[in-house]
Parts: structure tokens; C-alpha cells; sequence
């Protein structure tokens, strides 16, 4: 009866899977073990291309349909992804259930993939935008907040500014993305205008995700306080954990770097090594400013069943406080 109920969500009923949560992509770093652990817990997991090679992106499509039979999606950074073109053609083979586009004009891309049976979501930044990806024949949107980790978009519209304007700009289903790590945070989102969340800072402090345990910790012991934000003098801005690292590309920029030297020291190589190696010197680790609120590293089904749990405690609560 409980799944018949999330089901009534348009999220949920348009991507066919029982909870309103999705996760981010994650670049280079996406996996396969992560992303078929939140699908087979009953949300949507994402790869992300990143700059992956076509045939890496294959190989972890193949990898996480091994893993599970249920719907998740392949998230390609338009103006970041090598070959794109390549990369849809093989969402449409291997029969993807989703694509998220983010970053960069989505629009030439959303027929074939709609003809092919994709739901396409698309992740906008501003009011203007999310129009435009309507209109270009969006399912879903994505309003992603300043607070969101990874690259950023340049108008720095805080989560609880950008969802409402969003969601009373559009017809079509809104999820919010950035500052979002709990149930509190899902019933916010709903009463924003939205009908589900994406989060990508809180599941890599899960049992599942394959990160390395100082990245995990990190999240865990951070504070408030504890991101910040690189590449505005570049254009490339990017919200990431304060790390030695971090520390360097700020004092890069103090000197005065340009945007392609700033590129090579934030290129997809020095995430790995941060996220995946726990080299935190020499490599960096994204990181939303919900951080702070991350306290435990619990399975990705603990996490989504605590989720829709609190979610339901909140907007009860929210009822008794508004008689």
C-alpha cells in the first residue's frame, strides 16, 4: 500500500521507481556499485559521463545493468562530456531508462532521446532556462541551487530562491538539487513547489559508495563552514571541501591563473585523486555545503527509508503547527 501511495508522485510514477530521490552525477567518479545501490533501494541512481571516453561510459552502463534491474539514469555535462553524440547514441542502445543534461544547451539533443523512449531531465539554473528546457520537451527539471557541490552556475541562486521561481515558472515536475541530505530537507523541497530531490554530497557517506574513507570522514566530521567555492576568477566556478588542495587553487587564483591553467588543476584527474585515492594534497573533493548536517555513514537503503520517514514526521508536525 505504501509503494501504491509514493507511486501517486509524478516523479516517481514518470521514472517508474518508489521513492522521489535521485542522485547527481559525479563525474568521473560515478559507479557502478553507488548508482545500482540506490536504484535497487527504490530511487533513481545516475552515472555521470563526465569526460569519460564512449567506451568507458559503456562499460559502466554495462557494469551497473549487471548490478540492477531497476530504472536509473546516465547524467551528461553537455559542454564538458567528450563525444557526446556518441554517449546518447549509447543510452538509446543499451535502452536507458533517463538522461540528465546539464551543462550546456540541451535542446538540439531532447527529440532523438524522447523518440528513443528516454525521459530526459535537464538541470537548470535559472528561471530563463528552465523555460527554455520546457519548451524544448524536458520531462523533468532539475532547479540545482547555489549550495549543490561540483560545478556551479555562474548566477549563484540559492535552492530555496531558484525552486519556487522554477516551479511556478513550468508545468512539467520540478526536483530540487543542492543543500538537500534528509527528510527535512524533502519536505522543504516539497513545499517549495518541488516533487522530489537530487542529492549527491550525502550519498557518498553511505556503506555502498566506493569512495575512500577519508572523503567519507571528511563529510561526516565536516562543519557549516567547511566548503568553499573556487574558479570565480576563471569563470569555472566549482563548490568543493576546504582541503590543502582547495587551499592551493585559491592562492592560484590570488596570483592570477587562466582559465585553461585553472582547468588542468581541476581536471577529472585531481578529483580522483581526492575522492577515490584520499589524496587531499594533491587532489580535490566536491562537496555540498550540506555537509555539515552529515553525521553518520549509513546503507543507501537506510538512508532513503529514514528519508521518506522524516519527510512524513515533518509535514506532520508543519500540519499540527498550522491548525
Amino acid at each position: 500500500m505504501e509503494r501504491e501511495v509514493e507511486k501517486l508522485n509524478p516523479i516517481c510514477e514518470k521514472l517508474n521507481i518508489q521513492y522521489p530521490i535521485i542522485q547527481g552525477g559525479m563525474g568521473n567518479v560515478s559507479n557502478a556499485e553507488l548508482a545500482s545501490a540506490i536504484s535497487n533501494a527504490g530511487g533513481m541512481g545516475t552515472i555521470g559521463a563526465g569526460t569519460m571516453s564512449p567506451e568507458e561510459v559503456e562499460k559502466l552502463i554495462i557494469a551497473t545493468k549487471g548490478m540492477t534491474d531497476k530504472p536509473f539514469a546516465v547524467n551528461v555535462p553537455l559542454t564538458v562530456a567528450s563525444n557526446v553524440k556518441e554517449i546518447l547514441k549509447l543510452l538509446i542502445k543499451h535502452k536507458v531508462e533517463a538522461v540528465s543534461l546539464s551543462a550546456g544547451n540541451p535542446a538540439p539533443y531532447i527529440p532523438k532521446l524522447k523518440e528513443n523512449g528516454l525521459k530526459v531531465i535537464c538541470v537548470v539554473a535559472s528561471v530563463y532556462h528552465a523555460k527554455k528546457a520546457e519548451a524544448a520537451g524536458a520531462d523533468i527539471l532539475v532547479a540545482e541551487g547555489y549550495e549543490a557541490a561540483g560545478l556551479n552556475s555562474p548566477y549563484e541562486t540559492t535552492t530555496m530562491v531558484l525552486l519556487p521561481q522554477v516551479s511556478r515558472s513550468v508545468t512539467i515536475p520540478v526536483i530540487a538539487a543542492g543543500g538537500i541530505a534528509d527528510g527535512g530537507g524533502l519536505a522543504a523541497a516539497f513545499a517549495l513547489g518541488a516533487q522530489g530531490v537530487q542529492m549527491g554530497t550525502r550519498f557518498i557517506a553511505t556503506k555502498e559508495a566506493p569512495f575512500h574513507e577519508i572523503y567519507k570522514t571528511s563529510l561526516v566530521e565536516a562543519d557549516d563552514t567547511k566548503t568553499l567555492i573556487v574558479g570565480r576568477t576563471t569563470g569555472k566556478i566549482r563548490r568543493i571541501y576546504n582541503t590543502p588542495y582547495a587551499q592551493k587553487l585559491i592562492q592560484l587564483e590570488r596570483k592570477g591563473v587562466t582559465p585553461e591553467e585553472f582547468l588542468t588543476h581541476t581536471s577529472e584527474d585531481h578529483h580522483i585523486l581526492g575522492a577515490v585515492k584520499g589524496d587531499l594534497e594533491n587532489g580535490f573533493i566536491n562537496s555540498g555545503q550540506i555537509a555539515g548536517a552529515i553525521n553518520d555513514v549509513p546503507s543507501v537503503k537506510e538512508l532513503l527509508e529514514n528519508i521518506m520517514k522524516e519527510a512524513k514526521e515533518t509535514v506532520s508536525l508543519l500540519n499540527e503547527r498550522l491548525k
